[in-house]
């Protein structure tokens, strides 16, 4: 049983490695001419109006690639009797879907029924980060759209901001990337808005401390304290993961947080709970050109995570509908 299971599992990994060695850059120079700038023009319009739209198409594309690979499933809507994945606990404050609609009914008037909303989610995350000063990386295209998503399936699969390094680690080797990819990736955070719900738990009545969790720097807390005051109306206050820039710029300052205590998510401290974590965290605090390199790379190889292509899946013409 052992050595039939190894079996299963090579064989597996080689379909997913065909599966993303038919994705190339140049995959609609023929078929969709001009279809990837339609979607660059689109995402860079809605940036320059609205720096936050870059954290959201990033996380979207990123919420997407953990719950059956890149295959724009995070877009459906449920279904009587089918609740799909943007309605899941983790999903509710997603945003983006409306510019993601917006690009595609721009291709669907250039070149109906060609481009997927997978690829549009990939491009789009890419264009956004670019669009505030971030990294650029190549983003290869051919993914096909999945038809099935599954509320349950998300809880199941995104990583919860409370795991442990250990943690983190298992979750993002279930997708094929390492521990670099995930300290890597974690750097998302430098961008991006949570709700002061996430926080408050380790600002007041902290269990065994003086009244805040006291792995928290002392005057994070006290300038935390200012933004998210400790009563029900002010739970659903929008609050910078990383206040360093308001949360608008990419940049290393998220690892110089974590670092120094300043970071909102268990998740995020987990990262230098062990000498392997430190160490990657402190290199990339250190470096921006080493951060916005390893980011690319790790964003392309996240982007390749189970991807429908070929005859697999579908095109869909309208994101939100199988």
């Amino acid at each position: 049983m052992a050595t039939s299971g190894m079996v299963f599992i090579g064989v597996a990994l080689l379909l997913v490695a065909s599966a993303s060695a038919q994705l190339n850059e140049t995959f609609y120079a023929k078929s969709c001419p001009g279809g990837v700038q339609a979607v660059t023009n689109v995402i860079t319009a809605a940036v320059r109006s609205d720096r936050r739209f870059a954290a959201a198409l990033l996380r979207l594309h990123f919420h997407d690639c953990f719950v059956r690979g890149c295959d724009g499933s995070v877009l459906l809507a449920s279904t009587p009797g089918s609740k799909a994945e943007k309605d899941a606990g983790p999903n509710l404050s997603l945003q983006g879907f409306g510019l993601i609609d917006q690009a595609k009914a721009a291709l669907e008037k250039q070149c109906p029924g060609i481009f997927s909303c997978a690829d549009i989610l990939a491009l789009a995350a890419r264009d956004a980060i670019s669009a505030i000063g971030g990294p650029k990386w190549r983003v290869f295209l051919g993914r096909r759209d999945g038809s099935i998503s599954s509320a349950t399936e998300a809880v199941q699969n995104l990583p919860a901001d409370t795991l442990s390094y250990s943690g983190l680690i298992a979750n993002f080797a279930k997708k094929g990337l390492n521990e670099a990819d995930m300290v890597v990736l974690s750097g998302a955070h430098t961008i991006g808005l949570t709700h002061c719900s996430k926080v408050t738990p380790r600002l007041y009545n902290f269990p065994g401390g003086n009244g805040s969790d006291p792995y928290l720097n002392s005057t994070f807390v006290v300038a935390e304290k200012k933004l998210c005051p400790n009563t029900a109306a002010a739970q659903g206050n929008l609050i910078p993961m990383d206040g360093t820039n308001g949360g608008q710029t990419f940049d290393v300052n998220y690892y110089t947080n974590v670092l120094t205590h300043k970071a909102i998510f268990k998740s995020d401290d987990a990262l230098v709970s062990t000498s392997s974590g430190r160490s990657k965290v402190t290199t990339l605090a250190g470096s921006k050109t080493i951060f916005f390199s390893a980011f690319g790379s790790a964003m392309e190889k996240m982007s390749k995570v189970g991807v429908l292509t070929g005859t697999q899946g579908k095109i869909r013409t309208v994101c939100s509908k199988k």
